[in-house]
Order: structure tokens, then sequence, then C-alpha cells
């Protein structure tokens, strides 16, 4: 390993330590790592060798599974606000009860993208640039527009999705990196 890649290592080590240990993100793995100042629920949870990018923002009750890329100035909210109570503005209405939103494993958000909270984005799946998401995706699957609908399946055939699926559920290194954060 070069000077500068051993440079970089310790940069994102201290900067992730001081993340999880100063700033309260304790529920990510050692090898997560934001990419720029965002505005993140502290409860977030978050898998091995997962990213955030900057500008981004992300509410309470969040996962985010291994492996998944959250691009720049994307959003994870909504669905929060009481609005059909007859007779009363919206701005008293209160907060209803926030769903979990879960990201899968390997998952790819596109910049600019909104997620609606409570929202499930199964392993796998690819959220195109600017994307709307307000339902369910399915895992291995790209989606795509305002509001988000499937375009097509990551995968082609069933044995490159088997042998995607059997990468993502082991617990080894994989392709050497995770000898990186020992």
């Amino acid at each position: 390993m070069g000077i500068k890649q051993r440079i970089r290592k310790v940069f994102r080590e201290v900067k992730m330590f001081v993340y999880r240990k100063f700033l309260g993100y304790r529920n990510v793995n050692p090898t997560f790592y934001f990419g720029g100042k965002s505005n993140v629920s502290k409860d977030l949870q978050a898998g091995r060798w997962a990213y955030v990018g900057p500008n981004c923002i992300i509410y309470p009750k969040v996962k985010i599974g291994d492996y998944t890329m959250i691009a720049h100035d994307v959003s994870i909210l909504g669905g929060d606000h009481v609005f059909n109570l007859p007779g009363i503005p919206c701005i008293f209405t209160g907060r209803d009860i926030l769903k979990e939103t879960r990201i899968g494993k390997d998952v790819w958000v596109g910049a600019y993208s909104k997620i609606m909270a409570g929202v499930n984005i199964g392993d796998g799946a690819i959220i195109a640039l600017g994307s709307i998401v307000t339902k369910d995706v399915e895992p291995y699957s790209i989606y795509g527009g305002i509001p988000a609908k499937k375009i097509k399946d990551r995968f082609q055939n069933a044995e490159d999705l088997e042998k995607h699926k059997e990468m993502l559920s082991s617990e080894v290194s994989v392709f050497g990196f995770e000898d990186l954060c020992k």
C-alpha cells in the first residue's frame, strides 16, 4: 500500500471514529462512511461498506444494508404529518408515527432521489437519478421516474442473480476490502 493510500485510510478511520464516538452515530459499522456533511438522524443503522454522500437528509428509523451507496443530495423523509383532521390546519395537527425505512444490501440510490419514509427497498436494487420512491422496491430491480416505477431487472439470468445473492449472504472478505478495517 502506497503512502497516499495509507494517509487516506488513516484519515477515513479518524473521521468515522469522530462521527461514531463524538457525533453519536453508534449504530454504523466501522467501515461505513459519510462522504460529506449531511443532516442524518443519529439512530441511523448502516452495515459494512455502506456510504452516504454529501448533502443528504435522512429521517429517523432508517436501516441501510451492507455495500449500499446513497449518492449526494438524497432525501429519506416525509409521511409523518397528519393532514386529514377537518377543521384543524395541518400545522397544528401534529405528526403521525414515523414508519421504519429499510434499504437492503448492495443498493445504489442515485443523486437527487427522494425516498418516502416507511418504504422498503430490496437487496440489490438500483434507484435512478432524481427518482421519487413512494412504494416498496423489488429486490434486484432498477426503478426510476416520478413516481419511481420498475424499469427492468438488474440481472438478466438466474445464474447471475444467484451468484450475486450468494456473495451478499457471505460473511467473508469481499475483494480483500475487509483487511482495510483491521
